[in-house]
This record gives structure tokens, C-alpha cells and sequence, in this order.
């Protein structure tokens, strides 16, 4: 396996617990774990660049890739898109997909996942992404610090 050059994640069910919640005057929220906002900042500071591929296009997660300082936030990106939305990023790196880390928990992430080089799912992935040949199980769901679990094993392993 390359070294991993870009960490990438998803949002809905990653990042977050998969809820959509709204209010009686129809504004959308979304919980986001600290946990993972800090392992994103400590993979950053080996000079892993970090991002966010979502189907979803809203503000909040702008604000919370902004409070990240993530390299690169790609949304609205649906089925097909995330790979490509990918391999721009590789493009713009001058690396392969080999060097790219992802997490993902749905089949809007299943072709992304089939082709980066390190690919983990939160324990609450539905089972077509849990079945992917050598992805990583990890043991926290969205939205309870999923991201950060892989950061860690990340920078443990020195991958």
C-alpha cells in the first residue's frame, strides 16, 4: 500500500449520525463529532491534505469544512461523481487514487471506495459498503467519531 497522501470523507453517516433533523420552520441540522474534527486537524499537521465528498449540498457542512480548514470540499457530487470529484483531486496532487484514504457508509460511495487505496466504513454501513473486499470495519459509527477512529489508525500504522 502507497502512503496516503489525501484523507478524504463523507458526510451523511460518517461525519454525522445519518439523522436529518429539522425544525418546525423547516431549518435542517446536522450534529458533527469534535473527536473527528481534531483527528482531521492532527492528519493535516503530517501534511495529509484533507477533504469532504458529499451528495449533499449545504451550508452548514461548508462552515464545517471552513472551520476544519480542509483542503478541498467537493458537494453535490451523487452517484459517479465522488470518484471523479476524486481523481480531480489526485490530479491536482499528482497522485493516484493508491495514496488516497476514504470513508464512506452508503452505495453513493461505493465506487469511491472500490478504487482508493486504503477504504474504511463506520460500524453502521449498510452492508453492500461493509462487503467491499478489504475495506475497514471500523468499530464507531457516524456521528460518534468513525472519522477519527481511522485517522488514528491511519497515523498509528504510519500508512
Amino acid at each position: 500500500m502507497a502512503k496516503i497522501k489525501v484523507f478524504l470523507s463523507d458526510v451523511d453517516g460518517v461525519m454525522t449520525d445519518a439523522g436529518m433533523y429539522y425544525t418546525e420552520s423547516g431549518d435542517e441540522f446536522k450534529k458533527f463529532n469534535t473527536h473527528d474534527g481534531m483527528g482531521f486537524n492532527l492528519i493535516q499537521k503530517t501534511g495529509v491534505k484533507i477533504g469532504i465528498i458529499t451528495t449533499e449540498n449545504t451550508k452548514m457542512v461548508e462552515r464545517r469544512a471552513a472551520k476544519l480548514r480542509m483542503d478541498y470540499l467537493f458537494q453535490g457530487q451523487a452517484f459517479g461523481g465522488k470518484l471523479g470529484a476524486a481523481l480531480d483531486i489526485c490530479e491536482k496532487e499528482g497522485i493516484s487514487l493508491e495514496e488516497v484514504a476514504y470513508v464512506g457508509d452508503d452505495v453513493n460511495c461505493l465506487e469511491l471506495l472500490q478504487s482508493v487505496g486504503l477504504a474504511a466504513c463506520p460500524a453502521n454501513a449498510v452492508a453492500k459498503i461493509k462487503a467491499i473486499p478489504g475495506i475497514i470495519h471500523l468499530t464507531k459509527s457516524g456521528g460518534e467519531g468513525a472519522v477519527r477512529e481511522f485517522i488514528d489508525l491511519i497515523l498509528d500504522n504510519g500508512w
